[in-house]
């Protein structure tokens, strides 16, 4: 993905290696500080918090320090200390191996109608890596901001997926079921999605899984940590539910969501978590303006560097282009600029206007 940040390995003059080494050495100066990428920027004098953040990435995937969010924060581990700022060595898999060299994809139709485009992940495609890890019987986490594409992956990965739609309201009939009114009078009990998943051996995805209350959550534990199995009150008595070989559990996780949050207990039972962040190329691709796409890219590292609390992701970018279609630039950009939350709108109607060298408004009525 190409985006106007610097290469973490080449920013400032001192060459190859240069910023990986200043943010790795300040980690280590500070063992038991979990640090913000914004004060990292501001300690080691980077140029860019979006480079920073690229280098804390990167040093989380080597094991040199461990990466929190909500907001994105960053820790020094052991290797990371004995490894005193050295870059780790490129993996295997970005050697030209053979799933490095595949074709790419075509473009996958999901149950709405639309296209998923398939994206880099682990020397291999998005899709078919969720594949394997639901072969694998591996439990996935996706997690980013609102709008990113982590729902839509996983359609495109899944099209047998059932979903539980999260939020601080879920109770546990909305997993197990739960009685429903028949038309014609009385009442008739129909099972939930995860009994169902089970037994048809369907991957269920909890989205917004981190709104949902850690009591309601517990009822996918029995699930997924081996024993495969789930209890049941239905008219029939007490049943017990046992996963079918082909049964798949997957979340979603929005960080910067209010009210999201992430227990160690759900967390341990997710072996794998992927960040999902915006494809700029892709909206490049489906008709996003550069300038448009620039703005968007500029208010990410103001996001990830905790300056502002949202950012324009794919989703709002793709609604950007049908709203211009619709009605026109100018109306499109007032639009992007009146979606975004209060707290932060002056700051997304200032940097689009920047870019795009236009007077940007929030969208709304005027006079007769």
């Amino acid at each position: 993905m190409t985006t106007p940040t610097p290469d973490p390995g080449t920013a400032n003059s001192g060459g190859s290696g240069y910023l990986y080494r200043k943010v790795a050495l300040h980690l280590r100066d500070h063992p038991d500080a979990v640090l913000k990428v914004g004060e990292i920027t501001k300690a080691i004098g980077a140029p860019s918090s979006g480079a920073v953040f690229e280098v804390g990435k990167k040093m989380a995937a080597a094991g040199h320090a461990t990466h929190h969010t909500n907001p994105h924060r960053f820790q020094i581990t052991q290797a990371g200390i004995q490894a005193a700022g050295t870059m780790p060595p490129p993996t295997s898999g970005n050697r030209g191996g053979s799933r490095n060299r595949s074709a790419r994809p075509t473009p996958v139709t999901r149950p709405s109608g639309q296209e998923y485009f398939p994206r880099r992940l682990a020397g291999g495609w998005d899709i078919e890596v969720l594949r394997t890890l639901r072969r694998e019987k591996v439990p996935v986490l996706l997690y980013g901001p609102p709008g990113t594409g982590k729902t839509a992956m996983l359609e495109a990965a899944f099209p047998d997926l059932l979903t539980v739609a999260g939020t601080g309201d879920t109770v546990v009939d909305d997993f197990l079921g739960s009685y429903v009114p028949l038309p014609g009078g009385g009442y008739d009990y129909i099972y939930g999605p995860l009994p169902v998943a089970m037994r048809e051996r369907r991957a269920l995805l909890v989205d917004d899984a981190t709104l949902i209350p850690p009591r309601v959550l517990a009822v996918l534990y029995p699930v997924m940590d081996g024993r495969g199995k789930v209890t049941v009150t239905t008219p029939q008595g007490v049943e017990t539910v046992d996963a079918s070989d082909g049964f798949y559990v997957c979340g979603g996780h929005n960080p910067g969501v209010h009210g999201a949050i992430l227990t160690e207990a759900l967390a341990s039972r997710f072996t794998v978590q992927i960040e999902v962040t915006t494809d700029w190329d892709l909206a490049r691709q489906l008709g996003v303006p550069a300038k448009v796409i620039a703005a968007a890219i500029e208010l990410n590292n103001d996001l990830a560097a905790d300056r502002i609390d949202w950012a324009p992701q794919l989703r709002e970018l793709l609604g950007f282009v049908k709203v211009r279609d619709a009605l026109g630039t100018a109306a499109a950009l007032s639009n992007l600029a009146g979606i975004a939350p209060p707290g932060c709108r002056v700051e997304i109607t200032a940097a689009l206007s920047r870019h795009t060298g236009q007077t940007i408004t929030a969208l709304a009525l005027g006079k007769r």
